[in-house]
């Protein structure tokens, strides 16, 4: 049975974005009533009958909202981006807000003596290492860089420090982790939050249940 016919199903990432999607579901009324830190549960039960929340990775989200095993997501514009340009352009997903929630960028970073300016300047080929392939496929080829990218799925500031890569582009924060690793931001691309992400469907079939909660949302956003 899809979440379609199983009141609305809202689909979270462990971590930032479950922590900063929890005052957005209190304004709409809306608790969710297990830790996902200390719960081995997958799917948490809230105050609200009929609205769960089901725990999935963060690049996984978007999937499940545009395939129905979730009515509605946060995801990060980082894996929106990435995948809508992986699949040609567009997911099929209605966005209706940027909750303005897990804000941070999207970065070009490199170790402190490598002279990244330099490198583009004279046309020199640069290795870039990145789970974010598609992102820094466009952004390079827009700036007419040659790149050899390198997909990695972590510990990305190693790529540098090891040889492994010239570059890395990455989400940046704080900063504090580059700086930990004698690595430099050198380009920013693009400012990221996360997203409210809703299934085409769902918005047509339980448009009286899902509506007012987008609109708690936007409420609490404003506010």
């Amino acid at each position: 049975m899809s979440a379609a016919s199983q009141g609305l199903t809202l689909a979270l990432s462990k971590g930032r974005i479950f922590e900063e999607t929890l005052p957005l579901l209190r304004a709409a009324g809306i608790e969710v009533l297990e830790d996902p830190e200390t719960s081995r549960k997958l799917i948490l039960p809230t105050s609200r009958e009929g609205v769960r929340v089901v725990l999935v990775r963060a690049s996984d989200v978007p999937t499940y909202v545009q395939y129905g095993g979730a009515d509605l997501g946060v995801a990060g514009r980082d894996v929106l981006h990435e995948q809508a340009l992986a699949q040609g352009g567009s997911h099929g997903l209605y966005q209706p807000l940027d909750l303005k929630i897990a804000r941070c960028r999207m970065s070009v970073a490199t170790r402190a003596d490598f002279d990244y300016a330099a490198a583009v300047k004279q046309g020199s080929r640069i290795r870039v290492a990145t789970k974010y392939t598609e992102m820094a496929r466009q952004h390079f080829a827009d700036k007419g860089v040659h790149v050899d990218l390198i997909k990695l799925y972590g510990s990305m500031e190693l790529a540098p420090l090891t040889g492994l890569a010239d570059a890395i582009v990455d989400l940046v924060s704080t900063g504090g982790t580059l700086r930990a690793n004698k690595l430099v931001e050198v380009e920013q691309i693009m400012d990221i939050s996360s997203r409210l992400v809703v299934n085409q469907a769902a918005l047509k079939l339980k448009r009286d249940t899902l509506r007012p909660l987008i609109d708690a949302f936007a409420k609490a956003v404003a506010a």
